[in-house]
């Protein structure tokens, strides 16, 4: 009989994924509250004044701490429940349920990764540079906080455009199906309310997804 690759049980592991998942989608809600500040078309003031409250802030640098916890909890038991899946079903179903939520569900891994991949390009295009771990770019004139002009300059390459647009387009198919996944493993899965937790979970992929696609847009065509 094959060890299990954590002391956990599966559900106490999905619970505590969908814990870290619930908090990781807040945290992308003030991260685009955020972000959208750059298109005020203030030339990056209002954005910056917000950068500075939260590099500044000693609540948000702990903070920071935690959702790199939050991260690291959520992908480790992404790539676990991954493996137990696989390793429960070794042979392939000949038929599958046509159905939206088996649709998301079997491609969550498969998002999943490429998310990750775009969130280690995101990290060392600015949060590196802040903690100085790779060199400042010459836009940014030396001030390692400077992220208004990293991103008006990395955004009006086309490539890099396209790279974020797309990555946003498989986090909005990963979110819509993680938000109902996150309440279904806390239990809270039922004919009333099932429904309305699938429409808002639409609602908050599209608006996230959206938003953020929204600011390379800006950058590349309009500014």
């Amino acid at each position: 009989m094959k060890k299990p690759i954590l002391s956990l049980s599966s559900l106490s592991q999905k619970y505590v994924m969908a814990l870290a998942g619930i908090f990781l989608m807040l945290f992308l809600v003030s991260h685009l509250a955020t972000n959208i500040l750059m298109l005020r078309g203030d030339d990056g003031e209002a954005f910056r004044g917000a950068v500075r409250f939260l590099t500044e802030n000693p609540f948000i640098k702990i903070m920071e701490y935690v959702l790199f916890a939050g991260f690291l909890i959520h992908i480790m038991l992404g790539v676990i429940l991954q493996i137990q899946n696989t390793r429960a079903r070794p042979v392939k179903y000949h038929t599958r349920l046509k159905t939206e939520t088996s649709t998301f569900s079997r491609y969550m891994f498969h998002t999943g990764v490429i998310i990750f991949i775009f969130l280690v390009i995101h990290l060392v295009n600015f949060f590196f540079v802040r903690l100085g771990w790779v060199p400042i770019p010459e836009v940014a004139e030396g001030d390692r906080y400077e992220f208004y002009e990293m991103a008006r300059e990395l955004f009006q390459n086309p490539w890099y455009s396209a790279i974020y647009l797309i990555s946003f387009v498989f986090l909005g198919f990963h979110l819509k199906h993680a938000f109902q996944s996150a309440f279904q493993s806390l239990g809270l899965n039922h004919n009333k309310y099932t429904p309305a937790i699938k429409t808002i979970g639409t609602i908050y992929a599209l608006v996230i997804s959206i938003g953020f696609a929204s600011i390379p847009v800006y950058f590349l065509f309009f500014h």
